[in-house]
């Protein structure tokens, strides 16, 4: 807003200039009965604010980074949906970033948010670049990661316990009789993959003296044939697997279409167990037990933080952990007898 435009704004309201700033800026404490004359004012002039002179002139952007690595994963718009909620909560906008699990995008966006000015970015991707990590701490710019990240100036990682959701799942299974469990997991390579793997292989090896067959691997892609592939994988093998865990839903889903096409019935033949609880979850047929993220939790925690690490710029930042929680639906059942 231009200098004129203010002092236009405030002589038809009959406040002061600093007035409008305030009850625009939300910087300080304004009378209800103030605040909407000059708010009825501002629209009644058509007024729009140019936010990116006022962050530049006022030096305390209102705007956050979020970076995420799959758009069309259903996981992820839930997640965006929490933060922008919470942003738009506290007064900020967010500007969303899409890797397709593609780390050498990470370098330019952070680029194109550094020359936003926002005020903090979080990075809520299973793949990054770490080179990103220190141009972000260079530059004393807020950071929030999801599993990826290390604590310190200006950083916090939130860290899911898959750990917890995984032994979870598998427990439950061997509740229900089965002794075959095979895993469907995520590229090694990424971190939270790389987390429901090892407690996979944990939970399996604490009840080895029960078990039929050694630990079953397939790696997937966290997409949906992935999970299709590592169906038509198991079900040829010598012992075919009485359960199946897949590392997210969408490849859940993958394998109970599969299971489909070839003549399995879930949960008679084979039971299945999927990760996040999606919104998709509930409507397969049958519909799909699974490990819940909350994902709300990790986006309110994921603003939470990168605010707070700004305005305690001179402290460490926090390691968030976020709970996981096994939904029982219908798509496990008791162990098919097995001669």
């Amino acid at each position: 807003m231009s200098a004129t435009r203010i002092k236009d704004i405030a002589r038809l309201a009959g406040v002061s200039t600093a007035t409008v700033s305030h009850v625009i800026n939300k910087t300080r404490f304004v009378t209800d009965e103030t605040k909407l004359r000059v708010l009825t004012t501002i629209d009644k002039v058509g007024y729009t604010p140019n936010i990116h002179a006022r962050n530049l002139a006022s030096g305390q952007s209102r705007t956050l980074g979020l970076i995420i690595s799959d758009i069309t994963n259903p996981f992820f718009p839930d997640l965006v949906k929490s933060i922008q909620e919470k942003s738009l909560e506290l007064g900020y906008d967010v500007i969303v970033l899409n890797t397709n699990y593609e780390p050498e995008r990470d370098v330019p966006y952070v680029q194109r948010l550094l020359e936003l000015q926002v005020r903090g970015v979080m990075i809520l991707t299973t793949e990054m670049d770490l080179s990103v990590i220190e141009r972000l701490s260079s530059r004393r710019i807020a950071v929030a990661f999801l599993d990826i990240g290390k604590v310190g100036p200006h950083t916090s990682n939130i860290r899911v316990d898959y750990e917890h959701g995984v032994h979870e799942a598998v427990e439950h299974l061997l509740q229900l009789g089965h002794r075959q469990i095979a895993f469907i997991s995520g590229p090694v390579h990424f971190k939270s993959a790389e987390f429901r793997r090892t407690a996979y292989i944990s939970t399996m090896k604490q009840h080895r003296g029960s078990l039929r067959t050694e630990p079953v691997i397939f790696e997937g892609d966290f997409k949906l044939e992935s999970g299709e592939r590592a169906v038509k994988e198991l079900l040829a093998l010598k012992t075919r697997p009485t359960a199946i865990i897949a590392a997210n839903d969408l490849m859940a889903i993958g394998a109970l279409r599969e299971l489909g096409r070839a003549g399995f019935r879930v949960p008679k033949d084979v039971s299945v167990v999927g990760f996040d609880d999606i919104w998709l979850a509930k409507l397969t047929e049958p519909p799909l037990t699974t490990v819940m993220i909350p994902r709300a939790e990790i986006g309110a925690a994921a603003v939470e933080a990168v605010l707070r690490n700004k305005a305690e710029a001179d402290r460490p930042g926090h390691e968030i952990r976020i709970p996981t929680q096994l939904l029982v639906r219908e798509s496990t059942g008791s162990a098919p007898l097995i001669d």
